[in-house]
């Protein structure tokens, strides 16, 4: 029935935002080799508390369950004690890759028999990579010249990684790297003539007297080309007027402001009403993006720690939430690629101007504000509008698809459980980051995006993974799914199509109680 229900939809309804039709039914890639540990290390135990003994209020629950970066007492003196180093965009990562390790070697053994018989029927990840690696790079003058992975892994830093995985069960290589690329991880096609059409629309409509902002909402829903996503993304969020002359005096006086409250406040970060804020911001930046070497910049990093510091203190109601961390993400990388035409996951961002990257971290400041403002009461105290969009996604799902909400309610499986992090987050930890890009083009050109549309995101990406979802017949292989989708070879095009039937749910079900605009 529910099938039926889309193909008509999408036979009803030829002019809707996208230009791509969900697949169903296709196959997926293999499991993400980023596998990140939600749980403490006895996993086992602590399912059967979370499945024998629900948390009687959300306090309860949120003391229950870990932040999806949380690591052990030991390690997090690591990470306070132990300088990061700054010689290669790669050498912080030797500690990053092997922890990483070892917590995978654990959830791969007990992700599932479904998720196994699909890894068994794929390539792994590192024959993809080796492969990629061999016959991926340019060719100049009949040589092959070697990626930027390659370039950075110097002899010296392979022997280490190999020293300290020597005691460790033999495993496929973790990618270090998820590309940040807004392409498919295939490759990205030469620009194409509707491509190349859409992108002088975007320039035409950028270079008006006044912007119509409608109209570049429109434009902007099916994805922003990355040439002109910088200032649409400026334009959409609030940040810059649509008028083309006031834009250069409103850059430049908020970038003064921010830097004002740096000079005003930064100070304090050691003072006693602001040392506990400063210091989990200084533990959770580190965990921001892991594996990516951008994040792991000394530099990059204390731009983060001043960007949510002064967050914090200017919004005393909620404060710093772990979780909010991750929102900067993608707007410092967007504003970043202004300025970098390779790869900027191994871009070095202390080698641009000092004015340059001021703008960068005020920029990324604004709109993260501005973000942030429409969905505050995500991070109030008790979260009630994480709770309130949890019980929206629990409803919606009875709605659209009964086999999956009783099949969560027989094995005793509570949206909270999976669901609060998709909220928090905004399925940044679900996505690789190129896939949260383009997602964040169409909240930005969707009405209250981030706040409402999102829902109808959700519920989408938990209706794609619904055969895998009923196949798993125990409580701790349910979770153990949500937590650990397969998302790591996501690109546009996968985003496209979730997006769409996204849409096709927020069209099918606008008669949703109140409650779920919230």
């Amino acid at each position: 029935m529910a099938t039926d229900n889309r193909i008509n939809f999408w036979r009803r309804n030829a002019k809707v935002p996208g230009s791509v039709r969900p697949v169903y039914g296709a196959q997926h890639p293999p499991l993400d080799p980023r596998l990140r540990r939600t749980y403490p290390k006895d996993t086992k135990s602590n399912f059967n508390n979370l499945k024998s003994k629900k948390a009687s209020s959300f306090h309860e629950f949120a003391r229950s369950t870990n932040d999806a970066w949380d690591i052990d007492d030991e390690e997090d003196e690591e990470f306070r004690e132990t300088p990061i180093q700054t010689s290669s965009a790669t050498s912080g990562l030797d500690s990053t890759a092997s922890l990483h390790s070892q917590q995978l070697q654990h959830q791969q053994d007990n992700t599932g028999s479904v998720l196994s018989r699909r890894l068994a029927s794929r390539r792994t990840d590192a024959q993809d990579l080796q492969e990629e690696e061999d016959a991926g790079g340019d060719q100049a003058n009949g040589k092959v010249v070697k990626s930027n992975s390659d370039a950075h892994l110097s002899s010296s830093s392979v022997r280490s990684s190999l020293h300290k995985q020597q005691s460790l069960p033999v495993r496929p290589i973790i990618p270090l790297v998820a590309r940040i690329s807004d392409q498919n991880a295939s490759g990205a096609p030469p620009m194409t003539v509707r491509e190349k059409i859409r992108l002088d629309k975007f320039k035409q409509l950028l270079a008006s007297p006044n912007t119509d902002l409608e109209e570049l909402r429109k434009h902007s829903w099916s994805g922003i080309p990355r040439e002109v996503r910088p200032i649409t993304w400026r334009l959409l969020s609030g940040y810059l007027p649509a008028n083309k002359e006031r834009r250069e005096l409103v850059l430049s006086r908020k970038r003064e402001e921010y830097f004002g409250f740096i000079e005003q406040y930064y100070h304090s970060r050691t003072d006693e009403h602001y040392k506990d804020t400063y210091r989990q911001i200084h533990i959770d930046i580190p965990r921001t993006n892991p594996l990516i070497p951008l994040f792991q910049q000394p530099a990059v990093q204390e731009v983060f720690e001043r960007i949510l510091f002064i967050w914090a203190i200017r919004h005393p109601a909620s404060g710093y939430v772990q979780g909010i961390n991750d929102l900067v993400t993608p707007f410092f990388v967007v504003f970043l690629s202004e300025f970098v035409t390779e790869d900027v996951e191994n871009f070095d961002v202390a080698a641009l101007p000092l004015h340059t990257q001021r703008n960068i971290e005020a920029d990324s400041f604004w709109c993260m504000s501005k973000l942030l403002d429409g969905i505050q009461d995500n991070y109030t105290f008790a979260q009630p509008g994480i709770q309130n969009k949890v019980k929206a996604l629990e409803e919606l799902v009875s709605r659209i698809d009964v086999d999956i909400h009783n099949h969560f309610k027989r094995y005793e499986v509570e949206y909270l459980q999976f669901a609060f992090r998709w909220m928090n987050n905004l399925l940044m930890r679900e996505l690789p980051l190129r896939c949260t890009i383009r997602l964040w083009d169409t909240y930005q050109a969707e009405a209250e995006g981030f706040s409402h549309f999102h829902l109808y995101v959700c519920a989408a990406f938990l209706i794609e993974w619904r055969k895998e979802i009923l196949s798993m017949v125990d409580f701790q292989g349910l979770l153990m799914l949500l937590q650990n989708l397969p998302t790591i070879h996501w690109g546009n095009e996968e985003v496209g199509l979730l997006l769409a039937e996204a849409y096709r749910l927020k069209y099918m079900f606008a008669d949703a109680p109140s409650h779920y605009k919230r």
